[in-house]
């Protein structure tokens, strides 16, 4: 029966949609990690880059579109003190679904509502304390599935019938809902987002 759910969700999907394109976005995020136990050295925001690449189509109405991706996002932070110095560097990769609204600003101009839920596991992980690196692949409070609410705002401008370039803010809360131990992490991130659309049809 799900089956059948599911794939009579994902027809309708296809044989509403209209225009579809191809995208690609990049840009820097800021996180800050937030463990349950304090830290008495306190934490620091680190950036990071993130990658996104994937394909939007059109549904009904026609201003509303659905999105999946493929994207890597770099989860960094710091802390330090005159006594400890501590540094995280961390890549996922992950896979994102999201719903999208255009809002038209003039003929060339758009306001792009997105919010979606992203799900990544890690690809790569270390932690450097006072010139000590440690493996976080095997920690954890970072390993297992990481799921991803988020949000995000583009202003996109048309460049023809090519598609468009846009511009803009993303946020996101990171939560590691399968770690069971008693070290427990979130993450914070916001993210400065360009971005190239290329219209498919």
């Amino acid at each position: 029966m799900r089956k059948i759910v599911l794939f009579v969700f994902f027809s309708t999907l296809l044989l509403s949609s209209n225009a579809q394109n191809a995208y690609l976005l990049t840009g820097s995020n800021f996180s800050t990690y937030h463990f349950n136990s304090p830290m008495t050295t306190p934490l620091e925001s680190g950036t990071g880059n993130f990658y996104e690449i994937g394909y939007s189509m059109q549904l009904k109405p026609k201003n509303l579109f659905y999105n999946v991706g493929i994207n890597v996002n770099e989860y960094n932070a710091y802390a330090h003190s005159t006594a400890n110095n501590y540094e995280w560097n961390t890549k996922y990769l992950g896979i994102q679904n999201a719903l999208e609204y255009r809002i038209a600003l003039g003929e060339q101009l758009s306001l792009n509502v997105q919010a979606g839920i992203n799900i990544s596991s890690i690809v790569y992980g270390r932690q450097q304390i006072n010139g000590v690196y440690y493996n976080l692949m095997k920690q954890d409070e970072f390993s297992y599935v990481n799921i991803d609410p988020y949000a995000r705002l583009q202003l996109a401008y048309k460049i023809g019938d090519l598609g468009c370039m846009s511009v803009g803010y993303g946020f996101c809360k990171s939560f590691f809902w399968m770690n069971n131990t008693s070290e427990k992490l979130s993450i914070t991130t916001n993210q400065l987002v360009f971005g190239i659309h290329l219209n498919i049809n």
